[in-house]
């Protein structure tokens, strides 16, 4: 039988007839016949699977570090290991042998042409270390505040187990929910889609001219060549922040005008890491997405923020940098967070009451603001315009689970399942690991077993429903503030206990969320479930274990990696996602949120926000009661406007501004106007742009920076917006600020 979206494909199983999936998105992207006998257990797989994974898991750590970092995705690779799979069908000798003990079986380095789903299980494999979006495990940031941050010592062993059993918990909740969650029509997972899509569009036939293999090489060599200059030539073409040239000697204008440590009003970049640094890929965000997120960015920075730094002085803001992640006293001088914290690591109660409350930059308080009101507007809105809804989800999840099997389900009955006691073990075997971790070497990681346990029973209450959600909507609601919050309240003084109780509690349920995703990927192209189990186990660890060689070497390796940009204005090394870790294990673990949004902080009032964004979907709901007609009322989603800028800090207005510009240049004109050219080239043009950057910017380091070449002019001295960091009330001195 033919697809017409693919290649050829022969097997017995025909159509889905009556069982085809019953949503429409997934009938017009997935193909509906399958081959059992493609070979996916080749040499090919695990040589670039382990190359793949390798490279990407490398990549992703070593560039977090970055002040504009770059994360590696999934589609790169996907990309990037079509041509080297097809190069090794090519050369690899097709010589059949024997192994003792398989009798009769034989194996071949090249059982014939590279297929798809070799090609899948790759991208998998390699995907197994991202992390949800993250670019790397997410444990490693504890790692890094613990060396970097706090200047404390912990043991590789320790780190090592707190990292794998983080990600392989994840796996284990995943085991458990996946057959509510994969095998079921309903939960459809849009996000796969897109990956089915393109795996379809790269092994079809072409016979255009530019194919879009072609393309890439191209693209790619453009993007590596490029990024030599704003890398290491011109570094301020990152953010062209033209105010601050025009009006050098105001703090106001460099305040509007910075990219990097303002508002970013008219500021520009030529760097492609810029551009995807914290928000990823604009080409690959559909626009209604961008549109939602960028009209509240503008919302928040270009209303919100200039009313309350000029307007009211909202928590004497001007005596503070109007952007910034760090911590502050009282008279505006940065906290010293090491006099208040003990040999034990825990917080020094007099030192901090001699030292005063910590204070935040105007951005950074009405970041935690707007994440509250997110947090209620979130479930008010949901219980306001999808309360119905909600319980169709769950009807049509029980309906889908006990009825009749779609195709997809049907054919993948051809393969052996994974024996659930695999599972249960690894969740087991993962569970003991981490109590040992959280026993024997409690004194390097504070969390003690009650606080792991009650983590692990957070993340296994929500991973379910988190799932549900995410495979029904594509939206996956956040844990991290829930965790930080709990933890906080219940044992505050012990910064690295509360983020070691985030990743077991936040992260382990993501984890879960992602590798529940890759599981769809694998229904959908009909992998052998038990090749999907062992490729992601084997990806995880072996990703898990690179991400902390690599943050280990540079820990080691580079001198005062992390400073602040105000101490390294020069240093690429700033750790911006690092930064905002630490002030939060401080926030909420070493300081407690009692003495920040308590009565003994500064920034109870915040609380308030909770009840605002409670309130908020009730009243766009009884508006669009009152106004029917109006269309455009309902398509008011707050929770979507008020976290719009969720990563923020670390990301900043350019990366915002950039982001939005090329996302709706590619996604709204070149999709309405050039579709054929956007359905050929528009996900192999960001790949080939994303990797290109990254085998430059690792050129770069290794050839020149790690030996101490440097250039010195102005294009190598940032973006000369340097009063932005100042304070502008009355009285507040700052070194290389002027005195108001």
């Amino acid at each position: 039988m033919t697809d017409s979206w693919g290649p050829s494909f022969s097997s017995d199983i025909g159509d889905g007839g009556d069982e085809v999936s019953p949503i429409e998105q997934v009938q017009l992207t997935v193909s509906t016949v399958d081959d059992p006998s493609l070979p996916v257990w080749t040499f090919r797989m695990w040589f670039l699977g382990i190359l793949s994974c390798a490279v990407m898991s490398f990549l992703n750590q070593f560039f977090a570090y970055r002040t504009e970092p770059l994360v590696i995705t999934q589609i790169t690779v996907q990309v990037a290991s079509l041509p080297a799979g097809h190069f090794l069908a090519r050369v690899l000798p097709t010589q059949k042998f024997r192994f003792p003990g398989f009798g009769d079986r034989q194996f071949s380095l090249n059982p014939g042409p590279f297929n798809m789903k070799e090609h899948v299980l790759i991208s998998i494999f390699a995907n197994a270390g991202y992390a949800f979006g993250n670019g790397n495990a997410y444990a490693v940031g504890i790692v890094n505040i613990i060396k970097a941050f706090y200047r404390r010592k912990i043991s590789f062993v320790a780190s090592w187990l707190l990292i794998i059993t983080t990600q392989v918990l994840g796996y284990g909740w995943a085991g458990l929910m996946r057959k509510y969650v994969v095998e079921p029509a309903h939960m459809w997972w849009p996000s796969t889609l897109v990956q089915v899509s393109l795996f379809r569009a790269l092994h079809e036939k072409e016979d255009c001219r530019m194919s879009r293999a072609k393309f890439f090489v191209i693209a790619l060599i453009c993007s590596f060549a490029w990024y030599a200059v704003p890398g290491y030539l011109f570094p301020t073409l990152t953010s062209i922040s033209w105010i601050c040239w025009i009006f050098s000697k105001s703090v106001t204008a460099h305040q509007i005008g910075s990219g990097l440590r303002g508002l970013g009003f008219g500021a520009i970049t030529l760097d492609w890491s810029a551009v995807s640094s914290f928000l990823f890929s604009p080409l690959v965000c559909p626009f209604f997405a961008i549109a939602n997120v960028f009209v509240g960015f503008c919302i928040i920075i270009y209303i919100a923020m200039p009313i309350a730094y000029w307007g009211v002085d909202l928590y004497s803001a001007k005596t503070f940098p109007i952007f910034s992640s760090n911590l502050f006293t009282s008279g505006g001088q940065t906290y010293n967070i090491t006099a208040i914290v003990n040999d034990k690591l825990e917080i020094d109660v007099d030192a901090y009451q001699e030292q005063g409350k910590i204070n935040l930059s105007m951005f950074f308080a009405l970041t935690y603001g707007f994440g509250f009101a997110t947090i209620a507007a979130t479930l008010s809105h949901v219980g306001f315009f999808y309360g119905r809804y909600c319980y169709q989800i769950y009807e049509r999840f029980r309906a889908s689970y006990e009825g009749k099997e779609d195709i997809h389900t049907r054919l993948m009955r051809s393969y052996e399942d994974i024996p659930s006691w695999w599972f249960h073990s690894l969740l087991v075997l993962t569970i003991a690991l981490s109590l040992i971790l959280c026993t024997a070497l409690e004194n390097q990681v504070q969390l003690q077993w009650w606080g792991l346990l009650f983590a692990c029973g957070m993340a296994f209450l929500f991973t379910l429903p988190i799932s549900i959600i995410t495979a029904t909507t594509n939206q996956t609601p956040g844990l991290n503030i829930i965790t930080e919050y709990v933890m906080g309240l219940i044992q505050p003084g012990k910064p690295i206990a509360n983020v070691c109780f985030k990743v077991y509690g936040y992260m382990s349920m993501s984890q879960a969320v992602a590798f529940l995703a890759d599981f769809k990927l694998g229904h959908y192209m009909k992998i052998p479930p038990k090749s999907m189990f062992l490729i992601q186990f084997a990806g995880t660890i072996f990703a898990g274990t690179i991400n902390l060689s690599v943050a280990w070497w540079l820990l080691d390796s580079i001198e005062n990696i992390c400073d602040d940009m105000l101490l390294a204005p020069n240093s690429p090394w700033t750790c911006p996602s690092d930064r905002v870790f630490f002030d939060a294990s401080v926030i909420w673990g070493l300081v407690g949120p009692r003495r920040i949004f308590g009565p003994l902080g500064n920034y109870g009032t915040l609380n308030w926000c909770f009840l605002a964004g409670a309130l908020g979907p009730f009243v766009v709901w009884i508006l669009h009661k009152s106004f029917p007609k109006q269309t455009w009322i309902p398509l008011i989603n707050l929770p979507v406007l008020l976290g719009a800028t969720a990563s923020m800090p670390p990301a900043t207005a350019l990366n915002y501004n950039s982001w939005a510009i090329v996302g709706t240049i590619f996604n709204f004109f070149v999709f309405r106007y050039r579709k054929k050219w956007w359905e050929r080239y528009n996900y192999i043009l960001s790949a080939a742009l994303d990797a290109g950057v990254a085998f430059m910017g690792v050129l770069l380091y290794f050839s020149l920076t790690m030996d101490g070449y440097s250039l010195d002019w102005w294009g190598t001295r940032g973006e000369h917006c340097d009063l932005a960091t100042c304070p502008t009330a009355k009285g507040v001195v700052v070194d290389s600020c002027p005195i108001y």
